[in-house]
């Protein structure tokens, strides 16, 4: 570090204090004159920066003509309004001092952006002259557009930019902390570690490596927290909710920005989203009253917004997960997504455009940094759904959803093979956990790989036949914990409001549910055929040079998964299950519908006079005729049941419980008996009286999960 750099350092920290404080002051304004002030003393700061940069760049007679025209521009323009506005207050304040009040200022959105293109355009400078003045060499910007894209890449990279800029972040953050939004405040302080961690920064390895794991750790963390305070707050301000898209939108900006600098060494599109990002913190803070006086909308009824929280946070996450695997695999990485030449007529290039975003979806969504980090976020989603679950078999359920996700969609496909065990199959010969999708992926009907597939259908159908579906669906499949989280699981409330998923309501398996079912068995078959056939030398058909088999596992569960779960608003909760895509459901499916597995109730009076109807409507499936069945019948059996066990939970009398083979077994046990209940008054029920539960049923365990000895609840 040179003499001189050291004397700037502190300069370059009291000039981003000198610019939080002008920023805390722009929040306060409320008159012609504060507002005035605030403009010079910023143009004023702009005018001294852009001078010594230009000195800097041509340090000779010219150059200081075009540094004194350039100073005295801005103090012009800058005093000119600061002066009319201190004579017109001079006069109001001469002709009746009783009565003077500073004139109040009206246009405060022409102020704020006044304010945020004067801020940004003094820490631009700083960023291109302290480097310069530090002995970094002069920066030539070339006429061109590539050239200004270039030099602003390099500026807003620099040290100088970013670190002055996240001081002032959080100075402001913390000075007007009592002032903002509770929410708010929280993402503002998320942004200005976020800045602080900014790879580009430090041309040092190790600075690399850190700050793109704890920024990525710190975007997680960002990402749950909004997600969970979505949840706990049905209705959301609009400024809020506006904010919290933009943000979600920069964000992902700037994880593909990462992406691009550390894949081609390129920071121009870093620098737009940290651009981006300082116009969205800045507008912010400098107007933080109009998150205060904010009107709130229903955030569950508008499905174009919640489409956009999920998109954002999906792109985010995918370049996330793209920069992790990049990070730890270096180059390795790169030669895993094909990427066909952007070259020859424009529907060559479209097409290859297509089908390079398809491979680089597929890929990272397939990777080990995505998943490891989807997982993190959705498992703490989850764990805090375990938190507010009062139930204990939901809460075992719900925590071996969580370890489930760990070993079958991270440890096993990433991790397996790299174990320092010698003798250890390929994963595709593991039963259950290294199965993908159909008998041609790694070999054609090579033994072992064969096996593994049968063992995997003998298995999920036996357990499915046992316990349920919900042995697949709610706790080995990845959909357990993307589901059951607390916001998305909130989101059932679109199956019955979207359009497309009222169509799948209902134990019935509507005509559309019979075509997608159709062609996702339909595919699978077809192209496990061609898939062998290739393997034995008859046919040589290939998907963009991929198996056929491979193609369509990267097709349903690396792209088409993630499209249905961001359309979770217009096409409802676990539409996986409720629109039949899912083969493997459909085969759990057959076997759940043949075996013990059921819901069952113990006092059928109970529900024909319940008018909350609470169980359908905590159903993330939308089974909404399950009251219908518990009513005349006293159980609900149904394919499309995935055993979330929502309902059981809901039941405001403690009158439901699932039943499977456990349950079946204890019922035939020679010291079983039945159970009863003490009264259960229906409030909800005009004039009803109170109900005794009667003896159950012999296949009523003594003790059912989730039930007192007294048929209440259990904590």
């Amino acid at each position: 570090m040179s003499s001189l750099a050291v004397v700037l350092i502190p300069l370059a920290a009291a000039m981003a204090v000198a610019l939080a404080g002008l920023i805390r002051w722009s929040a306060h304004a409320r008159s012609r004159t504060d507002a005035a002030w605030v403009g010079f003393l910023l143009a004023g700061m702009a005018s001294m920066l852009g001078g010594g940069a230009i000195l800097a760049y041509r340090n000779d007679t010219e150059g200081w003509l075009a540094a004194l025209w350039l100073g005295g521009l801005l103090m012009a323009l800058s005093a000119t309004p600061l002066l009319w506005t201190l004579l017109g207050e001079a006069r109001r304040r001469s002709e009746d001092p009783r009565t003077f009040a500073p004139a109040a200022l009206r246009d405060r959105r022409a102020f704020v952006g006044i304010v945020v293109a004067l801020v940004l355009g003094n820490e631009l400078l700083m960023g291109w002259l302290f480097p310069i003045a530090a002995g970094g060499g002069a920066l030539v910007v070339r006429p061109s557009l590539a050239g200004t894209v270039t030099a602003l890449g390099v500026v807003v990279g620099s040290p100088w930019f970013l670190f002055p800029m996240a001081a002032e972040m959080g100075l402001t953050t913390v000075w007007l902390w009592t002032e903002l939004d509770p929410a708010l405040r929280v993402m503002l302080a998320f942004q200005s570690a976020m800045m602080v961690l900014s790879p580009p920064a430090l041309p040092s390895a190790a600075w690399h490596a850190s700050t793109i794991y704890l920024s990525s750790a710190l975007m997680i963390g960002l990402f749950v927290y909004q997600m969970e305070w979505v949840y706990r707050h049905p209705r959301v301000g609009i400024a809020l909710g506006r904010y919290t898209i933009r943000l979600l939108a920069v964000y992902a900006l700037l994880m593909a920005g990462l992406y691009e600098w550390l894949a081609t060494g390129s920071v121009a599109l870093f620098a737009v989203a940290v651009l981006a990002e300082m116009v969205l913190f800045f507008s912010a803070v400098a107007d933080a009253a109009r998150f205060r006086d904010d009107d709130p909308f229903t955030w569950q009824l508008r499905p174009s917004w919640a489409v956009q929280l999920l998109g954002w946070v999906l792109v985010a996450e995918l370049f996330m997960g793209a920069l992790l695997d990049l990070e730890a695999n270096g180059n390795g990485f790169l030669l895993l997504v094909p990427q066909l030449p952007l070259s020859g007529d424009a529907a060559t290039i479209a097409a290859h455009a297509v089908s390079n975003g398809f491979w680089f979806v597929a890929v990272v969504t397939g990777s080990a940094g995505f998943l490891v980090m989807m997982g993190s976020e959705m498992g703490v989603l989850v764990a805090l759904k375990i938190r507010e679950t009062r139930r204990r078999e939901q809460r075992l359920r719900l925590g071996l959803t969580i370890a489930a996700f760990a070993a079958t969609t991270v440890y096993f496909p990433g991790f397996w093979n790299t174990v320092p065990i010698s003798h250890l199959p390929p994963i595709g010969q593991v039963p259950v956990l290294g199965w993908t999708m159909g008998i041609g992926s790694g070999g054609g009907l090579a033994p072992g790989f064969f096996v593994a597939i049968l063992v995997t259908y003998l298995l999920i159908g036996s357990m499915s036949a046992l316990f349920g579906r919900r042995v697949l669906c709610s706790v080995l499949c990845s959909a357990a914990t993307m589901y059951q989280g607390t916001l998305v699981d909130s989101m059932k409330s679109f199956n019955r409001s979207s359009p497309v998923g009222r169509k799948f309501l209902g134990t019935h398996f509507s005509s559309a549910y019979t075509v997608t079912t159709g062609v996702t068995l339909g595919s699978l078959a077809g192209a496990s055929t061609i898939s062998y056939l290739d393997a034995i030398g008859r046919l040589q058909w290939t998907v963009g040079g991929s198996d056929p088999t491979q193609f369509l596992f990267s097709f349903y569960f690396g792209v088409l998964w993630y499209v249905m779960f961001v359309t979770i608003p217009y096409t409802g909760n676990y539409n996986c299950v409720t629109m039949g895509w899912c083969h493997w459901g459909t085969w759990s499916q057959a076997f759940s519908r043949l075996g013990f597995f059921r819901l069952k109730v113990k006092d059928r009076t109970i529900c024909q006079q319940c008018r909350t109807l609470d169980c359908a409507k905590s159903c993330p499936i939308g089974l909404v005729d399950m009251v219908g069945q518990l009513r005349t019948t006293g159980e609900f059996r149904s394919s499309k049941c995935c055993g979330v066990g929502n309902c059981v939970g809901a039941c405001p009398y403690g009158n439901l419980y699932i039943h499977d083979v456990r349950h079946w077994w204890r019922g035939r046990r020679p010291a079983f008996s039945g159970t009863s209940a003490d009264g259960v008054p229906l409030p909800m029920v005009r004039g009803s009286r109170p109900l005794t539960v009667r003896n159950a049923t012999a296949d009523v365990p003594r003790t059912s999960p989730g039930f007192t000895r007294s048929g209440g609840p259990s904590s």
